[in-house]
C-alpha cells in the first residue's frame, strides 16, 4: 500500500538492507518497530518492499522527528540486533521531498 502523505515539504527515510539468513525474531520485530513508529510524534506513514535487497521508506514531517525516532530505545535495540544477525549491509538515506505526484486508477 502506498503512504497517503501530506502535501510536500516533508522528509524520507530510505532504509536499504540485505539480509541474513537468520529469521529468529526478525518477523516480530518489523512488526513491533512499525507499531512503534506509528505512535511517534511527526510519523506520517511507509512504504516496504523485499526481495534479495529490502528498501522501507517512512516519511516524517521533520528532522526532529526522524532524530527521536532514531533514538527510541526499543529501536536502538532493534538496530543493534539488525547490525548483529539480520542484515549484511544497510544504508539509510534521509531526504527532503520537495514535490509529489500520483497516478491510480479508477
Amino acid at each position: 500500500m502506498i503512504a497517503l502523505t501530506p502535501e510536500p515539504p516533508y522528509y524520507a527515510v530510505i532504509f536499504t538492507s540485505v539480509r541474513t539468513k537468520v529469521n529468529e525474531g526478525y518477523n516480530d520485530m518489523a512488526l513491533h518497530m512499525i507499531e512503534l513508529a506509528e505512535q511517534q510524534p511527526g510519523y506520517l506513514g511507509h512504504e516496504s518492499a523485499r526481495n534479495e535487497t529490502g528498501i522501507t521508506v517512512s516519511y516524517w514531517n521533520s528532522l526532529n522527528a526522524i532524530k527521536n525516532w532514531k533514538q527510541n530505545t526499543e529501536h536502538l535495540l532493534a538496530q543493534q540486533y539488525g547490525k548483529e544477525k539480520w542484515y549484511t549491509q544497510y544504508k539509510t538515506r534521509i531526504c527532503l521531498v520537495e514535490r509529489d505526484y500520483e497516478f491510480e486508477a479508477i
